[in-house]
C-alpha cells in the first residue's frame, strides 16, 4: 500500500484559509484519491475527491470555499480551504482508493481507502 503523508493543517480564524497537503509514495495516478474530516464525537465524513482523470466531488458543505487538486508530476494531493468557518474545525484525513481510479470515490465505505495520518485544522471565532 502506498504510505500518505499529510501537512498544511494549522489554526485560524474565521475567514482565513489554508491549503493542505498530502504526499504520496506511490503513482497518484493509479488512485481515486480524497480529503475526509471528523470533528470531535462525529463520524469521519467525505469532503472531497478526485479522480485519476481529474474528475472532482466536492461535499456541499465546502462546495464554492474548497478546492481539491493534484500534481500528478509531484504525487501531490491539495486542498485549498478558504473562508473557513468554526464548523470546519476538524482532523483532516488524506486517502487513497486504488480499485476504480477513473470513477468517483466519494461515498465508499471508509474500509476502501488507504489512510494518511490526519492534520488538525481548527477555526476560532
Amino acid at each position: 500500500p502506498p504510505r500518505l503523508v499529510v501537512s498544511g493543517g494549522d489554526s485560524v480564524q474565521t475567514g482565513g484559509s489554508l491549503r493542505l497537503s498530502c504526499v504520496v509514495s506511490k503513482p497518484i495516478s493509479d488512485y481515486c484519491m480524497g480529503w475526509f474530516r471528523q470533528a470531535p464525537g462525529k463520524e469521519r465524513e467525505g469532503v472531497a475527491t478526485i479522480t485519476s482523470n481529474g474528475d472532482t466531488t466536492i461535499n456541499t458543505s465546502v462546495k464554492g470555499r474548497f478546492t481539491i487538486s493534484k500534481d500528478n508530476a509531484k504525487n501531490t494531493l491539495y486542498l485549498q480551504m478558504n473562508s473557513l468557518k468554526p464548523w470546519d474545525t476538524a482532523m483532516y484525513y488524506c486517502a487513497a482508493e486504488p480499485f476504480r481510479p477513473q470513477e468517483s470515490c466519494y461515498g465508499l465505505s471508509l474500509s476502501s481507502y488507504y489512510w494518511g495520518q490526519g492534520t488538525q485544522v481548527t477555526v476560532s471565532s
